[in-house]
């Protein structure tokens, strides 16, 4: 291995950079939002180029968006990995490499440091704010990324190896030694565990406290994905006028009440402005939360570290997961048989089995196949 250190083809990489950032501005419109400045330090010169000729066939701004994300990345990842930006058409060891690099198992690197990605361009990606997970990454972004590459590779006018029988088969054996299946919860997180759960968050300590806030909201807001509960913002959240606990009963006792907008989910846009609500015992834990840990804005569910000192970063989705499985075996069970996808499926067999009809648990979970939705509440009648 050459250099850690980015290499650009000028000799003048401010000026380059400079060059490429005001190229940028046609572009402005469609790429990520604050992300023009770092795209003109990764990207090369002929990068900018096939962008710009992209965008004048017209491509789709969704598209020509995730094009633009990918290509950063690659070349990033190409520049750190190997000391020079990515070569087109890209040899076939290097996609082998990339396959190596992301799709890893991380049983194996325990015990072999040198398997995966190394150790110094996992550092240098995440300084960069490009690489946030410290496992191997999901299969389905790693399809995506070499579709991009090779969507890129044509429109520079050449052919690729990613039809190679070496690089379909470096793929299928690693996304099937991995076993993404196992990322799905094999138990449902119903209300039993979830009793058990919030008893193994009993404590004053601001983890605690934590903990039982998302584990609660998450839970009770309809079964909210990881992605879901790592990008709640306080901004999000809309104290509402408290419930009564038996409807239409002036006697019965006050519920405080929030107001979840959820903006970008897996099944909708920010546009969508969806709405999601809390009552009772999850607000308590919640507003507890943000009392303590001083919260005024961004972030709701923060990094904790090993001492106990609150980070200004949101947890990631892989540290939901991990937080929920260490609960879990605190709480006596085997972490095995849950993942955070568990909340997800134990609030709709909750409800199944709490007599709720289907409709109302799905404008809670914000499901949208009621097919998908359906086959909970069959589980919960067998």
């Amino acid at each position: 291995m050459e250099s850690l250190a980015p290499h650009f083809p000028s000799k003048d990489p401010i000026t380059a950079a400079q060059r490429r950032a005001a190229e940028l501005d046609v572009l402005d419109a469609i790429l990520p939002f604050g992300r023009r400045d770092q795209l003109a330090e990764l990207l090369t010169d002929e990068d900018v180029a096939t962008l710009k000729r992209l965008a004048g066939q017209r491509m789709g701004d969704n598209t020509l968006r995730a094009l633009a994300s990918d290509l950063g990345y690659l070349e990033a990842w190409c520049c750190l990995a190997t000391g020079s930006p990515l070569p087109w058409p890209a040899p076939e060891s290097l996609l082998l490499t990339f396959v190596a690099h992301h799709l890893w198992d991380p049983v194996l690197r325990q015990g072999d440091p040198d398997h995966g990605m190394p150790e110094e361009v996992m550092l240098a990606l995440r300084l960069k704010g490009l690489l946030r997970s410290t496992g191997p990454h999901a299969p389905a972004t790693v399809r995506r990324r070499l579709t991009s590459w090779s969507i890129l590779t044509r429109a520079r006018g050449v052919s690729g190896a990613f039809s190679e029988p070496s690089v379909k088969s470096a793929l299928r054996l690693t996304i099937s030694s991995s076993d993404p299946q196992k990322r799905k919860s094999k138990k449902a997180v119903t209300g039993d565990v979830m009793a058990r759960l919030i008893a193994a968050c009993a404590g004053d300590r601001l983890v605690d406290l934590r903990d039982r806030a998302m584990l609660l909201m998450a839970f009770a807001s309809g079964g909210r994905r990881r992605s879901e509960v790592a990008g709640l913002m306080l901004e999000d959240l809309t104290e509402d006028e408290p419930d009564r606990a038996v409807a239409g009963n002036p006697a019965s006792a006050l519920l405080p009440r929030l107001t979840i907008r959820l903006g970008r989910t897996k099944t909708a846009t920010r546009d969508h402005n969806e709405l999601v609500v809390l009552t009772g015992e999850p607000v308590v834990a919640l507003k507890c939360w943000i009392a303590e840990a001083k919260i005024e804005s961004g972030a709701v569910f923060r990094r904790i570290d090993q001492w106990g000192n609150l980070d200004r970063r949101p947890l990631t989705p892989q540290s939901i997961n991990l937080i929920l499985k260490s609960r879990i075996a605190k709480a006596g069970l085997d972490p095995e048989q849950f993942s955070a996808h568990g909340l997800r499926s134990g609030y709709l067999t909750e409800a199944a089995s709490r007599g709720i009809p289907l409709p109302e648990a799905m404008r809670q979970s914000q499901h949208k196949s009621v097919t998908q939705a359906a086959g909970y509440y069959n589980d919960a009648e067998r």
